[in-house]
């Protein structure tokens, strides 16, 4: 049997090219490993294990997915197997099933090339390098018999068609009748990357008396317009050109596996994630039927998130960037939301899982029920807080950069929750390394102007570059 490349094995996933580090043996390989680590976090035998399985659209997906099930059916699991589908998806099938774990067959935002696995134990709660990933490939390296059941027994399969389902419960987020009464002066542009979007969140929109303008909506793994990251300009430059020339009032784009979205105004600008989560914290807020509810976000988040959820009644708390981290950090503050700047939306009411379908209901119905553009929606934000959104640094050592920036900075406010923050009173940073990368990742802010953000983030690059 092969060895794995060990790259593979990434911080919040296990990606890599298809065919060159993920194959169909690689596959079961992984399968079979994830059924003997999940023993040991449910502590429970795998013969008594429940484990949900899904794939997104990609071309390797069908053969993969199928391996991935042989591997969970040899080592004896019991196999739900939602078929294609998002990533959120899976995750509403393992906590609405109260599953031991699922296995989402996807490559998420990447290119053509790469396939991957995402992990999850009970609960939905996601395996990570630190937590779960590295146990995976120490459990292959160390030879994974066949059949780990106690009996040599294979496991039992149960296909199941999940949509419907899913999208009765998402639609609880909302108040449909608020959206579909204003349905017919919403204008609306989607772009779906050619991804999972169009099949889970297209029936929704239809629901709910909206005909948006569908933009590479059907699942292509070829994805022959442009690849499935809306993070990146060069891939939402047709929708940004498709909202303006249609005079709509909002646009979406998703990535690949759909458990993420990004927003357009009706300017055509891009709406940076620090604000969406203050948008969506204040709109959950509102609807809290409890005072103080908690709020989560991340460490390279603008002031204007901490500061909504306070002066909505919520109480925020500041969090390690990653899915796995914000996941195990709701349930310990039994967060009521949580958000990342990258665009991971996090609920409670969905098992804390991420989605990519309940942020744009919201800010649906956020626009209905407001009767008020998105981008005057968002001009308190923009007009109080200049970010400067993220931008990297190749450093060929990370730890001592990190140690420059804190004697540098030294009187300021200092955190090393994730990477290191400095805050003073009227601007701040956060400079975090990548994980898989020689990088330093720098996100700042001033509340005093746009100049004078663009002043401290030219000391800041100066500083990580000499």
């Amino acid at each position: 049997m092969r060895r794995l490349d060990p790259d593979i094995f990434k911080a919040y996933d296990i990606r890599g090219i298809y065919g060159e580090q993920i194959d169909g043996d690689a596959a079961e390989q992984i399968a079979r490993a994830f059924a003997h680590v999940l023993c040991g976090l449910a502590g429970k035998p795998v013969g008594d294990l429940r484990v949900g399985l899904g794939r997104d659209m990609r071309l390797s997906a069908p053969e993969l997915a199928s391996r991935y099930r042989e591997g969970l059916l040899d080592a004896g699991v019991h196999v739900l197997d939602a078929g294609e589908v998002g990533s959120e998806m899976l995750y509403f099938l393992v906590g609405s099933r109260d599953l031991d774990g699922g296995l989402m067959c996807t490559a998420s935002h990447n290119p053509k090339a790469y396939t991957g696995a995402k992990l999850v134990r009970e609960g939905a709660l996601a395996l990570s390098g630190d937590a779960g990933i590295q146990d995976v490939r120490r459990a292959i390296e160390a030879g994974i018999p066949n059949r780990a059941g106690a009996s040599g027994d294979r496991g039992t399969l149960q296909e199941l068609d999940l949509y419907e389902e899913f999208q009765a419960d998402v639609l609880g987020f909302i108040d449909p009748a608020a959206v579909q009464a204003a349905a017919g002066g919403l204008k609306l542009v989607v772009d779906g990357a050619n991804g999972m979007a169009g099949p889970m969140v297209g029936p929704l929109l239809r629901r709910l008396g909206l005909e948006p303008v569908e933009l590479y909506w059907r699942p292509d793994g070829n994805f022959p317009d442009h690849e499935p990251n809306p993070l990146l300009p060069e891939n939402r430059r047709l929708i940004v050109d498709q909202v303006t020339a249609a005079g709509a009032d909002l646009g979406i784009a998703w990535d690949g596996d759909a458990d993420r979205c990004f927003f357009i105004d009706e300017q055509g600008a891009f709406v940076d994630g620090d604000f969406l989560t203050a948008l969506l914290a204040r709109s959950l807020l509102g609807k809290a039927t409890a005072p103080g509810e908690a709020i989560l976000y991340d460490v390279r988040a603008s002031r204007a998130v901490p500061d909504s959820v306070t002066d909505a009644g919520g109480v925020p708390y500041v969090n390690r960037v990653g899915h796995a981290f914000f996941k195990t950090r709701m349930r310990a503050e039994g967060s009521l939301f949580g958000g990342e700047v990258s665009g991971h939306y996090y609920f409670r009411d969905f098992y804390c899982a991420d989605s990519g379908t309940i942020p744009a209901l919201l800010i649906l119905e956020l626009l209905a029920s407001e009767r008020r553009s998105l981008s005057a929606l968002l001009a308190p934000y923009r007009e109080r807080y200049f970010i400067s959104g993220e931008i990297n640094s190749e450093v060929s050592d990370q730890q001592a950069k990190i140690e420059q920036i804190a004697d540098r900075y030294a009187d300021a406010e200092q955190s090393r929750l994730d990477g290191i923050s400095i805050d003073y009173p009227d601007w701040h940073f956060n400079v975090r390394p990548s994980n898989t990368e020689p990088l330093l990742r720098l996100c700042l802010e001033s509340l005093i102007s746009v100049e004078d953000m663009r002043r401290r983030r030219d000391e800041v690059l100066a500083l990580i570059r000499s």
